[in-house]
Order: C-alpha cells, then sequence, then structure tokens
C-alpha cells in the first residue's frame, strides 16, 4: 500500500515528491518546504503530493514478511495509481535519490503524465557490487544496526553537518538519526532490494523531452552519477546545479540553495508565479 500526504489546493497544479531510501517525505523534505521562501512560492504555484514508499510513511504499520516486494517498476507504476486516484493529468516530479530515479522511470514509462523533473543527487545506473553487497547483506543479517545507520548518514549528509569530535551533530542529523531509530528493517530492506534490482536507464535519458532540473552536493557519493545522468539529457531541456559543501540531500542540508534555481526553472515552464511574501522578500533586499 502507498501512504500520500497532501497539502495545498487541489485546483493547483500538481507537485509529487518521492524521498530516498528509509525517509519519508518529513525527513527528506522538511527543510525545503518549511523554509519560508521557498514554502512560500511552491506552494502559492502547486498543491503538494508527497508519496511514501511502502512501509515508510508516519506511524507506518509492520510490512509482513510475505508480503510481494515491488520492483522498481512496481513503485513507477504506483506513482501512476496515485494520479488516477486523485484524478491528476500531467504532474512536477520532485525526488530525491532512490526516489528520483522512480520518478525518472515514471517518467519514461507515462511520458504525457510529466511536466517535468526536479531530480535531487538522482540515480540512474545499475547498482555497484559494493551498494549492492554491503548495504543488502547488513540489513538482512543485523537489521537496522548502528553501522547500518551511519552508512544511511553518510549517504544522506555531508561530514559538515554530520560533526566531528570537537563538531556535534548539527540539528538535521539528529532529527534523521531518530527516525532511522524507529524505522522498520524490513520496510527499508524491501525498497533497498527493489533499487538494488534497478537497470541502468541512461540509454532512454536522451529521448527523455520533459525539463529536468538536478540538484547535487559537491560531497553526494552520487555526485558522479548526477554527472553521467546530466551528460546522457538532452542539454536544450536539462540543468545542473552543484551545491557546494552539502551531501546528498539538498533540501535538508542547504535547501535555500534551490530557490532562485526553482524559481528560473518553473518560469521556464510557465508554473511560476511570484508569491507577495516572495515579492516583499526581493524588494527588502533591492
Amino acid at each position: 500500500m502507498v501512504s500520500v500526504a497532501l497539502f495545498g489546493d487541489q485546483d493547483k497544479p500538481a507537485l509529487v515528491t518521492y524521498p530516498d531510501l528509509a525517509l519519508n517525505h518529513i525527513s527528506c523534505f522538511q527543510g525545503l518546504f518549511f523554509s519560508p521562501e521557498v514554502n512560500s512560492f511552491l506552494l502559492h504555484n502547486f498543491c503538494i503530493y508527497h508519496i511514501s514508499p511502502p512501509g515508510h510513511e508516519v506511524g507506518a504499520a509492520p510490512i509482513g514478511s510475505d508480503d510481494l516486494m515491488p520492483s522498481v517498476d512496481d513503485l513507477a507504476d504506483q506513482v501512476l495509481e496515485v494520479l488516477n486516484f486523485f484524478g491528476l493529468g500531467s504532474v512536477m516530479c520532485m525526488g530525491v535519490a532512490a526516489g528520483a530515479y522512480v520518478l525518472t522511470l515514471f517518467a519514461m514509462k507515462y511520458r504525457q503524465r510529466v511536466l517535468g523533473l526536479i531530480l535531487v543527487s538522482p540515480l540512474c545506473r545499475a547498482p555497484s557490487w559494493t551498494e549492492w553487497l554491503v548495504m543488502s547483506n547488513l540489513l538482512y543479517f543485523y537489521g537496522m544496526c548502528g553501522v547500518v545507520k551511519e552508512l544511511l548518514l553518510k549517504r544522506y549528509f555531508s561530514q559538515e553537518v554530520r560533526g566531528s569530535v570537537e563538531e556535534p551533530e548539527s540539528d538535521i542529523v539528529q532529527a534523521c538519526r531518530r527516525l532511522l531509530d524507529e524505522r522498520q528493517s524490513i520496510s527499508v530492506q524491501q525498497f533497498l532490494e527493489a533499487m538494488n534490482g534497478r537497470r541502468d536507464l541512461s540509454e532512454g535519458l536522451r529521448k527523455l523531452h520533459c525539463r529536468s532540473l538536478i540538484f547535487v552536493g559537491e560531497n553526494s557519493p552520487f555526485h558522479s552519477e548526477a554527472l553521467h545522468m546530466t551528460s546522457k539529457l538532452d542539454r536544450r531541456y536539462s540543468a545542473l546545479v552543484e551545491v557546494q559543501a552539502c551531501g546528498s540531500i539538498v533540501t535538508e542540508e542547504q535547501p535555500h540553495a534551490m530557490l532562485i534555481p526553482l524559481e528560473y526553472f518553473l518560469t521556464g515552464i510557465g508554473l511560476y508565479r511570484p508569491s507577495p511574501r516572495s515579492f516583499f522578500h526581493r524588494k527588502a533586499w533591492a
């Protein structure tokens, strides 16, 4: 079962989000949507549909060990089911890492249903042996143990916010750690197994003609993946923003860095109307 959290006026264009592995809309997009300037113009222009992978939603019930394990194609098809359930036509999509892969696959399968892609530290190639072997085995044998949580935090955030002997962890890392403490290993394992079965999308990216905006942190483990994906997309329809001193989840670590690129991107598609708050904010800085 897929979970959807809805925010905003349903008469407005739809923005669909999909989080990274082991996260949900609160832990993956809260920084972006709670940032006053970004939240103001996104809710002014869109109704937000936050999709969580099975077992990742807030207060998720345990997934049975005998439940069918979804594939990445199943996850992409679930996005279509959400659109059809709410009676949505074409939508804007925003995904982070694994969630970016699911939404890119959705866009390739159902091109007429996607207005544009906003991808944060996206994946597009098949998993490496290391990615497949280490995380899968650790989760399978030990569950959400301390080592798995540390690997996930390294996946999400840069060293600057993860802290060190001299510097404490930032608030966003501490909040994420608390969420991982509550996450059920079977839910994470099923999403991870789906992602480990993903195929390389590189060859099909050139045919993807919806507008695409890619953000990636310079310290993200998926930095090279994002550069590869950008090189495969049609340059007429895509743009890349590299965020300095940032990990994978730009939406949490440096959401302010997304504001101006998002405004230009959405203006180019014809989906941006300045909100009163953003107007006065800019006037104050003029």
